[in-house]
Formats: structure tokens, C-alpha cells, sequence
């Protein structure tokens, strides 16, 4: 079995270490690139504007690098006023690095739908939530607290841009060292990889490959594009990845 790791870098590379010091033949293929998001410069204004009743929401551990270094760069520091939640554990792990805060985060998985369920964000009404994330994602965290009458802001704080690959190139190289297995993290990437593919390939090679996705969301998109033997891993980071891989 030899496996094909998507993430972008460094994530990616470092699964892949992890996996050939497990004896595993592992390669990394990053579909995506991050360069700082066109927000950044409102970041520290908008984070000194908060008071003890808001909300600070990091989505990925990619914002919190963005912001950390355009906050550094600015002289300024993250503010003790606000209180601070992530998607994930990563994430949460990051923010807490450079803030020093504490950071709540869903201890199941790391989707909004569980982050939404934590108690401190049930009775939320008239306050303020400023979410640190990239270009595009899903919306489902700001529509919710925007129900429950919560004031969201938004900060780019890096984008995502597609790296450009000659697809059937890459195809054929993949398909000859034996790639059977793909490790995809977004529905982003995993669009991309379907369209990146051509069709031959794609039919031979690509859609009989076994697919490890990071959420029941992927692997029902997954299953539209045509993939049948996939498998959830049960969080997106890459320890999760490596337990469903072994």
C-alpha cells in the first residue's frame, strides 16, 4: 500500500515522515498554498474593540500563525478581554501557545456542528464574535450565532490558493509507484484532485483508490464524485490521520 498525503505543507510533509518511520511508503502531494489573507491589517484594531462579553473563534491553526505574526509585527499582543474558542484541539494547542489563554474547543469532532453544541455558546445574545479564518469555508458558525443573535465579524487571515499541476503527468506518476490509498482534508481539495484528474484516470486509477476523508461531510461528497471505499478518520489532525491509517 503506498499512500498519497494532499494536505498542504507542513502538515503534510510531516504526516509523511511519520508514516515512513512506520515502514509505510507515503508521499506528499500538497493541492493547496497559504500567503496572508487581505484582512490581516484590521486584525489588531478589531481585537482591541472587544470587551469581556465577546467572542473569538480561530478556525484553523493556519489563522492563528497568520494573525500571530500580524499582531507581532504590530507591537501588539492578544487581549485578555475576549474569551477564546477553536475547531480543534490543534488549533486550540496553537492559540494557547501564542496567547497564553485558555481555549475552548468541541472534545469530540472537530466540525462546527459540535463546536456550536458547547454550553458557553447557547445563551450568547447581544454580544460580539469575531472569527479568524481564510478565504471562503463554510458558513455554518457565523449563520448560527448570527440566529442566536450574536454580531459576527470576520477576519481574513490567510488565503488558500490552488497549486497547479499537469494532471495527467501526475496521474501516471501516482498510479506507477502504487498509490492505492489518498488522504484528503477538505472538500476543497477533494474537488480539486477529482478535477485535476482526467477522465481515463480517474476511472482506473483515481475512484478505485481507498479514500480517507476527516468528516462524514467529505465522505458524502466523496460518494457523489464517485468514490466507494472510504473511511473517516476521526479528526482532522494528523495523529487521527495516522491511527486510521495503521
Amino acid at each position: 500500500m503506498s499512500i498519497l498525503v494532499t494536505r498542504p505543507a507542513p502538515q503534510g510533509e510531516a504526516l509523511v515522515s511519520r508514516l515512513c518511520a512506520l515502514g509505510q511508503v507515503a508521499w506528499s502531494f500538497p493541492l493547496i498554498e497559504f500567503m496572508p489573507g487581505r484582512e490581516l491589517p484590521k486584525l489588531s484594531p478589531l481585537l482591541s474593540s472587544l470587551t469581556a462579553d465577546d467572542l473569538v473563534f480561530a478556525l484553523s491553526r493556519h489563522a492563528v500563525e497568520f494573525a500571530h505574526a500580524q499582531i507581532q509585527r504590530q507591537g501588539a499582543s492578544w487581549p485578555s478581554a475576549p474569551r477564546y474558542f477553536s475547531i480543534g484541539r490543534t488549533t486550540a494547542l496553537a492559540l494557547h501557545t501564542v496567547s497564553g489563554y485558555d481555549i475552548r474547543y468541541p472534545q469530540d469532532r472537530e466540525i462546527s456542528e459540535v463546536l456550536l453544541q458547547l454550553p458557553e455558546l447557547q445563551n450568547v445574545a447581544g454580544r460580539r464574535a469575531l472569527i479568524l479564518r481564510g478565504n471562503g469555508g463554510r458558513e455554518l458558525l457565523a449563520e448560527t450565532l448570527t440566529e442566536r443573535g450574536v454580531e459576527v465579524i470576520f477576519c481574513e487571515c490567510y488565503q488558500r490558493s490552488a497549486k497547479h499541476y499537469d494532471g495527467a503527468e501526475e496521474a501516471m506518476r501516482w498510479q506507477n509507484r502504487g498509490v492505492t490509498t489518498l488522504v484528503v482534508t477538505s472538500g476543497e481539495m477533494l474537488q480539486q484532485l477529482w478535477s485535476l484528474i482526467p477522465q481515463w484516470y480517474r476511472e482506473h486509477w483515481l475512484l478505485r483508490c481507498r479514500l480517507l476523508v476527516v468528516s462524514e461531510r467529505l465522505a458524502h461528497l466523496a460518494r457523489e464524485l464517485g468514490w466507494q471505499d472510504i473511511q473517516v478518520a476521526d479528526n482532522a489532525d494528523n495523529d487521527a490521520l495516522l491511527r486510521a491509517l495503521q
